[in-house]
Formats: C-alpha cells, sequence, structure tokens
C-alpha cells in the first residue's frame, strides 16, 4: 500500500486493492512521510473503512481538527460498545462521538461542563449503553487526563442509542420523552411502582423504544385480524383501558390514531409488566 495523503504524524489515508480509500492510523506512521511513499505495515494500529462517502469525508476533515488519540478512544468504545450490545453501529459514530469528546474535554478544561437534561431517564432506560458511557469518560481520564463528569456517559450513551436506532440526536431525546410519558401513565393508571430490575420490565421498555421510533418515523403497524385484540379485551380489561388512555396522548401528541394491532402490543406488555 502506497500512502494518498498525510494527515499528521500518526494518520495516513491509503487505498486498498479494491480501489477503496482507508484511513490508517499507527504512532509515527506518517512520520517523514509523504504521499506515494509506502506503507510501513508494522506501525499500523486502526484500519478505518468508512462506506459512506460523505461520512468518509468528513471523517477526513475531523482529522485535521481533532488529535489522534480521540480517534483512538472513540474506536475502542465503538469496540466494546458493538461486542457489549452485539449490534451494528451506523459508521456516522466514527464522526459524532469523536466530535463529542473532544468538544465536552475542552469545554471541561474551560469551565463550561454541559448538566444532562435527560440522565435519570438514560440510567433507566439505556442501561448497557449507560456504562458504557461511563467506561468511556474512563478512557478518556487515562488517555486525556481529563474527568469528565457522568452528564457525559449520559451523553456518550445517547450517540451510542442514536447510532443503533440510526436516528439523529433531537430524535433519541424525543423518543426517551415518549418513553418515559408513555410509563408514566401505567404508573399513574395502576398507582404502582415498577420493578426495574425484572425481564418483563425491559422487554417493556424494549418495546416502547422501538414503538416511539415507529411514531417518529411514521411507520406504522398496520390493523389484521381485530380477533385477537378483541379476545385481549374481554380478558384484561384494565389493560385496554390504559391503552386506551395511551392512545389519546399519541393522538394528542402526534395525531394518529394507534390500530388494533398496535394497542394489543402495548396491551399484551402492560398486561405483563403489572402482573409480577
Amino acid at each position: 500500500m502506497k500512502i494518498a495523503k498525510v494527515y499528521n504524524n500518526n494518520v495516513i489515508s491509503t487505498f486498498n486493492e479494491k480501489n477503496e480509500e482507508l484511513v490508517v492510523m499507527g504512532k509515527g506512521l506518517a512520520f517523514q512521510k509523504k504521499p506515494g511513499d509506502l506503507v510501513d505495515k508494522d506501525k499500523i494500529e486502526k484500519i478505518f473503512a468508512l462506506k459512506n462517502e460523505d461520512i468518509s469525508e468528513k471523517f477526513k476533515t475531523l482529522l485535521y481538527e481533532v488529535p489522534a488519540e480521540y480517534m483512538e478512544i472513540t474506536e475502542e468504545i465503538i469496540k466494546i460498545a458493538k461486542s457489549r450490545l452485539g449490534r451494528t453501529l451506523n459508521d456516522s459514530i466514527y464522526i459524532s462521538l469523536t466530535d463529542h469528546i473532544h468538544f465536552a474535554v475542552d469545554r471541561n478544561q474551560k469551565g463550561y461542563d454541559i448538566k444532562n437534561a435527560l440522565l435519570w431517564e438514560i440510567k433507566r432506560f439505556y442501561k448497557e449503553e449507560f456504562s458504557i458511557g461511563l467506561e468511556a469518560i474512563k478512557l478518556v481520564n487515562e488517555k486525556i487526563g481529563v474527568l469528565l463528569p457522568e452528564d457525559e456517559a449520559g451523553f456518550i450513551a445517547m450517540h451510542i442509542v442514536n447510532s443503533g436506532l440510526n436516528e439523529e440526536m433531537p430524535n433519541v431525546a424525543n423518543i426517551t420523552r415518549v418513553m418515559q410519558d408513555i410509563l408514566n401513565i401505567v404508573k399513574y393508571h395502576y398507582k404502582i411502582n415498577f420493578d426495574e430490575e425484572s425481564l418483563n420490565y425491559f422487554r417493556f421498555v424494549t418495546h416502547l423504544k422501538f414503538f416511539a421510533q415507529r411514531l417518529y418515523s411514521k411507520n406504522y403497524i398496520e390493523d389484521d385480524d381485530p380477533f385477537l385484540y378483541e379476545s385481549f379485551k374481554q380478558k384484561h380489561k384494565e389493560a385496554i383501558e390504559c391503552t386506551e388512555k395511551i392512545n389519546d396522548y399519541i393522538v394528542n401528541q402526534f395525531d394518529h390514531s394507534l390500530t388494533n394491532n398496535e394497542k394489543l402490543y402495548l396491551a399484551i406488555h402492560i398486561q405483563r409488566v403489572v402482573n409480577r
């Protein structure tokens, strides 16, 4: 491989046998090197192959503005997230998370830490992502020498959630608020406190997460046979009454009336979560 472009002493770009551009990192990889020189394969530590051209260009632009260690932190966080969560993440997280961490460190050093208004909800709804966020701020402290506040673990968790859902950050915040509102409707309808460690609560929250995502993307579940809904209604009237309250909320917030199937799925989860 030959060097196509030198970004700094540790980062270059090159092309593979398929003529796909790669961003390659390694300590001293580009020291006293220029385009056309051979890449020292022994010094390669990380290779980024971003498939989306627009994302790749933004990533390369970021390389000029952000020190290489921030890229390394992001790569390590992404590896942890992929391993722990068992799912793919959108390539855009390489840009958004690197940029966020760099900006967070800069703000912290200037005394401008930002409070995360959704920190409590993030801890509850995205426990695994939040734990990764906590590991991320430890990594930042180890590599940069800056101890970011817990609020930043929440922001990092939201970036991971966003990348997994393929949603923009404002939508993740909106999705979280819808989840909280629906949980409150159920909580006050039944006058209960949830067992947040239970499997049924986890299932309900997971359902609400993707339910809210569908609302914002207008990807509604269509009706099939209303027989199942009516059958469930006869056996679990309270769960249906609670679901109708949720439907009123959805109509008010989204101008969308839930289909029988959407109500049925919600009612099933409600029935399970309130009967521990």
